[in-house]
């Protein structure tokens, strides 16, 4: 190719990239926590007009450090004007009012849907990924998650590992949930959801009845003192579970994000290890 042509060919490839970047919405506003990951996943601070307060707190969000020094906001739509932003992430559940108003003033607003299974995280994450103009970055998330849950997939503990995920106040989270998922993924059937033993609450004696492999917890709740706190100490618990008693972070389960697999990759080792401790304290 002659040089001149060469040259064109060049400078045209460069127009082209800087087009495309300038077209990708360069201030963008997430009223949803988890819009607010998928988008501090997605894209460089310097493209994010603010995400929701809750995004900098580490008992509701799996990216709180990464959240730190980026400006906030309580989803309210006067914030929205305030901030005059090119594009707006939103929950389709989460701040009915606000977006209405949004889109009533013309503000661009693209709503994400919650997740609860990880065919349903790769669709958000792509939802969310095309509208920021990072469909190359959404797919590597993707890929990431993916593989991390094929590695699950082929070494899985040859039976399944009968949970029982429980609070202390007896709730438990039901079939077809994001917990639901990451617990399968991990290697862990919740008795209560799948077993017939449960209809959404659980009390110490059916818990006690029912015999799970292992007593799962979320850490956040346990550590809170409160009357279901005691019932987690209930002398009868402490004799039957002993050590197979443990927690998991409540953050990586709260919102469907392609890091739901890296949840289920460490539930895998909390069960495993869990498993290898007897059933009864001092056996």
């Amino acid at each position: 190719m002659p040089r001149r042509a060469l040259t064109f060919v060049l400078a045209a490839a460069v127009a082209f990239g800087a087009t495309a970047a300038e077209a990708r919405p360069q201030h963008i506003m997430s009223i949803n926590l988890c819009t607010d990951e998928l988008l501090l996943n997605l894209v460089p601070h310097a493209r994010i007009a603010s995400v929701t307060y809750l995004a900098r707190s580490p008992i509701y969000s799996y990216m709180w450090r990464e959240a730190a020094d980026v400006p906030v906001n309580h989803a309210l739509a006067e914030e929205a004007i305030g901030e005059n932003p090119d594009l707006v992430l939103a929950g389709t559940y989460t701040g009915t009012a606000a977006r209405v108003l949004l889109k009533r003033i013309g503000l661009p607003v693209v709503e994400i849907p919650p997740a609860n299974s990880f065919a349903e995280i790769r669709t958000v994450t792509r939802m969310a990924a095309h509208a920021v103009g990072e469909d190359a970055r959404g797919e590597a998330l993707i890929a990431h998650m993916d593989a991390t849950l094929r590695s699950l997939a082929a070494t899985k503990p040859k039976a399944v590992i009968r949970v029982a995920a429980w609070d202390g106040a007896g709730d438990v989270p039901g079939r077809g949930s994001l917990f639901d998922a990451i617990l399968t993924a991990a290697g862990g059937r919740d008795i209560a959801s799948y077993e017939g033993e449960g209809d959404g609450h659980f009390g110490i004696e059916r818990l006690l009845l029912a015999r799970p492999d292992v007593l799962l917890y979320g850490a956040e709740a346990h550590a809170t003192p409160a009357l279901r706190t005691d019932a987690d100490e209930h002398p009868l618990l402490l004799r039957a579970f002993g050590a197979r008693r443990i927690t998991y972070p409540e953050v990586l389960y709260s919102c469907g994000v392609p890091e739901a697999a890296d949840a289920a990759r460490t539930l895998r080792v909390g069960l495993l290890r869990a498993m290898q401790q007897p059933m009864r304290a001092g056996e």
